[in-house]
């Protein structure tokens, strides 16, 4: 026999056990799907395992979409002031590190126990493990066929999240039940990811694994310009750290990455001015400014010698090798994938979408939050902003 449900929530995750959450306390009958046998692994595992469930410096421009506009209405509703107001009610300490990002305390286990006490304020029914097979629509109502039976709802929220990190349960599901009501998709791709390099174009480099320093890091051009200053840190396949999981969001096939090693250095006026004033050779005169590995595996990549005295150089041999510093350009072949993405970008295309409700334009009831949308934010707490505000949104949308 059909159990009947106001509102079907699937995936028990950030966004869905928060939209989730709002309607069971407005008064919703809420049922709460999810396929995964540990609740919320995403959130656990985050931030170290201690969660960086918001940046206080949240605005609309810390995301991409290809509707850059569409997020501003969930997130002007719902700010990181009101997930902190949240914290303070279950007494959940938390830290503020690097640039805004807010960390907890103690552990990731912090935040899921929240949502847990929240879900059961509303009433919330859990259905965990359990998997959801079809889903359809007969006149107003969604029929929701599960391994454990069918469910009734008036209203479904989609909250099954993005391709990232397929180990701890990610699928397409989203993706399949929007292509499934008609809805446009902006192709997914792995997002805050290490890029990677031809394993012979690499090779000089391969054998710094673990090598980190602040560099700035570009691509693109003018809309579609990505610029950040942060750590990059090198492995034995390519780049990754800060740097380059926040410029991989931005990185297009093909394009190459623009990278400041000196940011607070215009190398090729410093190398001409000094070099009458150093005995020391070329990799030791550089070592001031640069880990010695670096210097010694970016000399012999570009054809300098480590022992040449800078005194003995020609000013248009330095300002090149100036230049190569200020602006070393890589062009990497692809990414470590989906396995080591923290995100996807791409997803439902918001323009399918109520930016108020989140719900679909064409399919009433139906509403699609979190990941699963083409809304993807910058490394640092914004993603989990954006799957707070956006569940509120649509918990509020189904509880009207």
């Amino acid at each position: 026999m059909s159990q009947q449900f106001d509102v079907a929530v699937i995936g028990a995750g950030a966004a869905g056990m928060m939209a989730a959450a709002v309607a069971g306390q407005r008064g919703k009958k809420v049922v709460l799907i999810d396929h995964a046998s540990k609740l919320a692994e995403k959130i656990r595992i985050s931030g170290g395992g201690r969660c960086n469930f918001t940046n206080l410096h949240t605005t609309p421009n810390n995301f991409l979409s290809q509707n850059p506009h569409f997020a501003k209405s969930a997130l002007s509703r719902y700010t990181p002031q009101d997930f902190l107001a949240l914290l303070k009610k279950h007494r959940v300490a938390y830290t503020e590190k690097h640039k805004g990002q807010l960390f907890c305390d103690h552990s990731s286990e912090d935040i899921i126990a929240l949502l847990k006490a929240e879900c059961a304020a509303g009433n919330v029914t859990w259905r965990m493990p359990c998997k959801v097979e079809t889903i359809g629509k007969n006149g107003e109502v969604f029929r929701i066929d599960t391994d454990q039976g069918e469910l009734l709802a008036e209203r479904v929220i989609i909250a099954t999240g993005g391709l990232s990190i397929p180990k701890i349960g990610a699928t397409d599901f989203a993706f399949r039940i929007a292509t499934q009501f008609g809805l446009k998709l902006i192709a997914p791709r792995p997002a805050l990811v290490p890029l990677t390099f031809d394993e012979a174009a690499w090779a000089p480099f391969a054998e710094l694994s673990g090598l980190s320093i602040e560099v700035e890091v570009e691509t693109g051009s003018k809309k579609n310009l990505g610029r950040f200053r942060e750590d990059l840190l090198l492995t034995h396949r390519g780049v990754s750290g800060p740097a380059i999981l926040q410029i991989s969001s931005y990185w297009e096939e093909g394009a190459a990455l623009r990278l400041n090693l000196v940011p607070d250095q215009d190398m090729a006026h410093s190398l001409v001015e000094e070099k009458g004033r150093t005995k020391k050779n070329l990799s030791n005169h550089l070592a001031q400014w640069l880990p010695a590995r670096l210097v010694d595996g970016l000399l012999a990549a570009h054809d300098f010698k480590a022992d040449a005295k800078p005194a003995d150089m020609q000013d248009k041999q330095l300002r090149r090798l100036g230049e190569l510093l200020n602006h070393w350009h890589l062009t990497p072949n692809g990414s470590e994938g989906y396995r080591k993405a923290e995100v996807t970008l791409g997803g439902v295309d918001t323009r399918e979408l109520s930016q108020a409700s989140m719900m679909s334009n064409t399919v009433p009831g139906l509403h699609f939050i979190g990941e699963a949308v083409d809304v993807t934010g910058w490394l640092g707490g914004y993603n989990f902003q954006w799957a707070w505000a956006s569940g509120m949104a649509a918990g509020l949308a189904v509880s009207n």
